[in-house]
Parts: structure tokens; sequence; C-alpha cells
């Protein structure tokens, strides 16, 4: 499949010249806000995009669903403002100038589809699904069928996560690689053998979600760590390059404690 390449703009809402005076205004900034990477940040970087547009309305906001290793080169390149990533820098990519701030902590969802039997896993059994050592539903106490593994694709962020806590970096054996969370979500709810990883906030009811280890994902159990695979929602900028204004007005906010209720509203746990 194809790798998206869509520009998602959050358009800006109306709104009358007394609600622009409030917390988190820019203070007459104008201008544009560029940000690129992981699709598992689409809901959060949305809802923030789309509330600090209704404080800045001299402003425009954009987001880019190319993935983390996309966003994080195009910081590297300069072609956007702000980066997102769904894992850590690693230690080159600090090397070559890059900085990470903490923007909110995400569970990852291990998801099957609705008719599974299967509820619950465990850190060892996800293992050996995804590494070919369990090829079918009822090893597990499930019906009969053989698991059709689903992943993303290299330099996910997800991919990433999922991999360094399960411990099954470079082991992996996926019937598809998919390159964008949405597709992960629509390929397990139409495949009722198959089993997938997808950002918590972006999980509906179209697929059924496991518990781990007889633990559900939530914004409760990610932040008291009692929900194993878990990893940080990521603003990424270069070290010595100052933003614009318009882009250190929507850091700023994206940080702010008055963001604390949108962030909790796109499913995710604030950081700060």
């Amino acid at each position: 499949m194809m790798k998206r390449k869509i520009l998602t703009a959050v358009m800006a809402v109306s709104m009358a010249v007394s609600c622009l005076t409030g917390c988190g205004s820019s203070g007459g900034a104008k201008g544009t806000v560029t940000t690129d990477g992981s699709t598992s940040m689409e809901k959060v970087i949305g809802a923030l995009g789309e509330s600090f547009m209704e404080r800045n309305q001299g402003i425009n906001f954009s987001y880019n669903p190319t993935g983390s290793g996309s966003g994080i080169s195009a910081v590297a390149n300069g072609t956007c403002d702000i980066g997102l990533s769904s894992r850590n820098l690693k230690e080159e990519e600090k090397a070559d100038g890059l900085q990470e701030t903490v923007l909110a902590i995400d569970g990852i969802a291990v998801i099957v589809n609705k008719s599974n039997e299967v509820a619950d896993l465990s850190l060892e059994q996800i293992a050996g699904i995804y590494t070919g050592e369990i090829t079918n539903w009822s090893e597990l106490g499930g019906s009969d069928g053989e698991i059709v593994v689903i992943g993303r694709e290299s330099g996910s962020g997800t991919r990433d996560g999922f991999e360094s806590i399960t411990g099954t970096e470079d082991a992996c054996v996926l019937r598809q690689e998919l390159t964008s969370t949405g597709d992960v979500i629509a390929t397990v709810k139409s495949n009722e053998n198959a089993i997938g990883y997808a950002s918590l906030a972006s999980v509906d009811d179209a697929v059924l979600t496991l518990s781990v280890g007889g633990v559900l994902p939530s914004s409760e159990t990610v932040l008291d760590g009692s929900y194993a695979i878990q990893r940080p929602f990521v603003l990424v900028t270069k070290e010595g390059k100052e933003l614009s204004a318009a882009a250190k007005a929507f850091f700023d906010y994206a940080l702010s404690e008055e963001a604390k209720e949108v962030i909790e509203g796109a499913g995710v746990v604030p950081a700060n």
C-alpha cells in the first residue's frame, strides 16, 4: 500500500474578538505553523491545532501525517516547524542537533476483530504471535484460525514502541506492513483472524481492544504504569534554530496548563 501523503489542514473556527484575548493567545502573532509526522498523533494534534486557532485567528495550523521517521527528517531538513514522533529520539538523531519535548503519553492498544473470542494476552504471548511461534488462535483459547499478523512499516514510532516493549525488534513475521494507524484498524476490522496494534487515542469500538496481562489500556492505567505497552508523543525541534513567533506560540500552548484538557479529551495523558 502506498504511503499516504495527505496534507490535513485544521481550519480556523470563527470567534468573537473578545475570545482572542484569553490565556493561550499568541499576542497578535500571524503566520503559519507546519507540523509533520506521526499518524498516531493525528487526534491530539488536530484537537490542539483547532483549539489553538480558535484563540489565535491570525495563525493557520497544518498537520502532515507522514509517520514519525518522516516527521523527524522534516525537522532536520528544515521543511516543517515542528516534528511529531510517537517514540523518543535516538541518540544519533540527538547528536544531529534534534531535541525532543514529551507532549503526552499514549498506550499502544493490541486489537483484534470483534468476533474474536480471545480477550487477554500476556506480553510473552504477544511476542510469540509476532515472531511466528504462535500461529493459530486455538493455541490461545480461541477458535481454530490462522493468525493474520498486522504491523506498521519501518520508521513508524508505533512499531518502534511496540517492538521494544514486547522484545520483538527485528524478529517480527508480518502478513502485512501498513503505513498508518487508520489502515491497521480498518484491516483488523475486516479480517476475523487479524491482530494489530494502534494508538489507544485512535481506537474505537469497531475493533476489540485486548487487555495485556489482565490490564486494559486507559488513561488511568497508562498514567499509573500498570498498562505495559505505552510510549511518548514527542514534539521535535532543532537545537539552535529559533521557532517563528507563530510556531513558538503553538509550542507554548501545547505544553500549557490550558491545553491539558484538550490533550485528555483526545484520549492521551498530558506529560506536564
